[in-house]
């Protein structure tokens, strides 16, 4: 049977962030992809025009309907918003027992509008950080997270250590925003810190990214592998997305999700267009 994988976050219009890349990466791995829709943006490749966030009783009640008829065997939380949604989200897992959940600190926009609401970092960190198995915070939210200054490796493993402490199994720093030529990402499980490095690609179409990254973990978690293993294959698949990624709109364009599909069959990933 397929993996069934539930992504609880917001929706963006212009498809490359929020759910809509959550279900194309779902999609790229083989699993089936399920939403609960916190809140619906307005926004394309370089604004949000607007945001309105739906009832908490709203999400609650799609995360209820999932779990009780499909059933769940990962979740990822992206865009939360506000105080009220992450206690129902946060009450929701807890109901339904939702397994693998991952993270993603979803705090700003690459243009810089809010996406969590600031009184909703304190509800944020005591009501769904600990309850993750996985959390998976860029530089600047482990910052906000951790209360220090993040900018080099040695920043992202002392955060990485205060966030720990907060409650989540695993914590995943990502490094895309280092200044450097390359990007190091660092996992530490409590005890140990494993860190990757790969050359940075420089493009200005990343917008997604984030969310991107933390699909593909999910995903790979639904699918049976370790946390290890999962960010090792994750973080291959980011490579080739974003190598991959799409010249579209006026801003930061999106990554290219099914990249890796278009070439296993053979096509231009920039083209696409499966004929079958």
């Amino acid at each position: 049977m397929l993996k069934r994988v539930l992504t609880i976050a917001g929706s963006d219009s212009g498809g490359g962030a929020g759910i809509q890349a959550d279900l194309k990466t779902f999609c790229a791995f083989g699993v089936y992809g399920m939403t609960a829709i916190t809140a619906v943006t307005a926004q394309n490749t370089h604004e949000v025009i607007s945001i309105t966030a739906l009832k908490p009783s709203m999400v609650y009640d799609q995360i209820k309907a999932i779990a009780e008829d499909i059933g769940v065997d990962a979740v990822k939380t992206g865009m939360l918003f506000n105080a009220e949604i992450i206690e129902g989200v946060a009450k929701a897992i807890k109901d339904f027992s939702l397994p693998q959940l991952v993270v993603d600190p979803v705090m700003v926009s690459k243009s810089g509008r809010y996406l969590l609401e600031p009184d909703a970092i304190g509800p944020f960190k005591e009501k769904i950080i600990p309850l993750a198995h996985v959390v998976t915070p860029n530089l600047n939210e482990a910052a906000i997270l951790s209360g220090i200054s993040v900018h080099n490796p040695e920043d992202m493993k002392q955060s990485a250590r205060i966030i720990h402490k907060l409650g989540p199994k695993f914590v995943l720093i990502k490094g895309g925003h280092l200044s450097s030529d390359e990007m190091v990402d660092i996992l530490f499980d409590g005890e140990e810190d494993f860190i990757f490095s790969v050359q940075r690609q420089f493009t200005k179409n990343t917008h997604g990214t984030g969310c991107t990254y933390s699909a593909a973990l999910v995903a790979l978690l639904g699918l049976g592998y370790s946390v290890l293993s999962a960010v090792k294959i994750a973080r291959r698949y980011m490579d080739i997305v974003i190598q991959h990624s799409l010249e579209l709109g006026k801003g930061y364009g999106p990554t290219n999700h099914l990249a890796p599909l278009f070439l296993k069959c053979g096509l231009n990933p920039e083209q696409g267009g499966l004929n079958w």
